[in-house]
């Protein structure tokens, strides 16, 4: 801490031409704040749907059904990827979980669709990805 500390004070010593010990005091009361408004529970949850992406089968599940921009039979989606039945399961499951994909019942079968998240994230990965 003591390192980060020293750095700080380097900083701003160069971004205010000198650093006064109150200078540091508020800079560091308002990152205090910034890491407050975060808050841990926040950070967890956007872990977690990352997490939930950060494999081949679920991200490429999650960007056919965006594609699809309507709902797909589990029959459909175990076409599209190359894993067992168990592993489809799975990976649906931790995508409904996530808040990625949401799913239904019809009769027989069990329907999935991509959430406004879903959506959201994979707008912004694509356009990110090709602004370079």
């Amino acid at each position: 801490m003591a390192q980060a500390m020293d750095r700080l004070q380097r900083y701003l010593e160069d971004e205010l031409g000198e650093c006064r010990n109150e200078d540091l005091e508020e800079r560091l009361n308002e990152l205090s704040t910034l890491e407050a408004a975060i808050g841990p529970e926040q950070v967890n949850a956007e872990l977690d749907v990352l997490s939930a992406l950060a494999n081949e089968t679920r991200y490429t599940l999650v960007r056919v059904l965006v594609a699809a921009e309507t709902e797909l039979c589990v029959c459909e989606l175990n076409a599209v990827v190359d894993v067992t039945e168990s592993g489809l399961s799975h990976a649906l499951s931790a995508l409904v979980e996530a808040g990625l994909v949401s799913s239904r019942n019809d009769g027989r079968w069990k329907k999935y669709r991509a959430t406004k998240r879903a959506v959201a994230l994979v707008t912004v990965l694509g356009g990110s990805v090709n602004d370079e």
